[in-house]
């Protein structure tokens, strides 16, 4: 009798990670289907991208490729979108650290609000005020413009991220190393900055990805000289036709340095976050 129970089990158990793992199948199915299906495209014909039925079977061609690295200069939007990146990331982190620490430190509650507030907003609320900013002081189509508004979407996350790791940290730390003699800003580069490092890596990179990703605000105040990834895409759809081999090879180029990205540091990411909240 218990030799009969035990085997019902394992074959329930069985049968419960057989569904799982079609759940699974299915659902990473469902959404890889979409970016194998654009990488399939970037390497066809026009012709072939069209056809019906579609074929899976084809010879590959580069000629998309050439289109988006050639006669689009892909590499120019590139660099504008790192340098982009980089700095709005960078004065992100500049600014946001040090004020999710003042937040978490002295119970700022009021001004944590504000801030998430400032991140529920949609950003083309923000849009037209900016653009006559800009405009009014001569700063469209510049990387400064691009930066600063592309903040507006970073910084609060970083704040938010940055909180639950500096209200983990134990004050004591901080106050002894006031008592031996540092500052407060001392410590808090010395001291608070190095523990909060898995927090760090985790705002900064989902930071880079947002400005990465950013759309609205870079078809507005960017132009031919600044232009980023995501807008030069537009360069294959015309009032008469859309060039579809070009737009899917120009869409993996863009994708796969964020996949890879997230391939690489996706176990600080998950990490971090995990630490962020068990810790606050």
């Amino acid at each position: 009798m218990a030799n009969a129970t035990r085997a019902r089990r394992r074959r329930l158990r069985l049968i419960g990670n057989l569904i799982y793992a079609l759940a699974l199948f299915a659902v990473v199915f469902f959404m890889l289907t979409p970016f194998l299906w654009m990488v399939l495209n970037a390497f066809k014909t026009p012709l072939q991208i069209i056809r019906l039925p579609p074929e899976l079977i084809f010879e590959p061609t580069m000629r998309n490729f050439q289109n988006v690295f050639g006669a689009q200069n892909f590499m120019r939007y590139i660099l504008n979108s790192l340098i982009i990146g980089a700095g709005s990331t960078l004065i992100g982190l500049l600014i946001g650290l040090p004020a999710a620490y003042s937040i978490a430190r002295f119970r700022q509650n009021r001004l944590a609000l504000v801030i998430l507030m400032a991140r529920m907003v949609p950003g083309i609320t923000f849009l037209v005020p900016l653009f006559i900013v800009f405009r009014t002081l001569g700063m469209i189509d510049t990387y400064t413009s691009l930066i600063l508004t592309h903040m507006l979407v970073g910084l609060p996350f970083i704040v938010w991220v940055m909180v639950p790791f500096f209200e983990s940290i134990p004050r004591e730390l901080t106050e002894a190393a006031v008592v031996d003699g540092a500052s407060a800003l001392r410590a808090f580069v010395t001291v608070v900055l190095p523990l909060s490092g898995p927090g760090i890596v985790t705002a900064s990179i989902l930071s880079f990805v947002f400005s990465w990703n950013n759309f609205m605000f870079s078809i507005v105040l960017a132009s031919s000289r600044t232009r980023t990834v995501p807008v030069a895409i537009y360069n294959f759809i015309s009032y008469a036709q859309i060039d579809w081999g070009g737009l899917m090879a120009a869409a993996v180029v863009i994708t796969l340095p964020v996949l890879a990205l997230a391939i690489v540091t996706q176990r600080y990411v998950i990490r971090g976050l995990t630490a962020g909240a068990i810790k606050g």
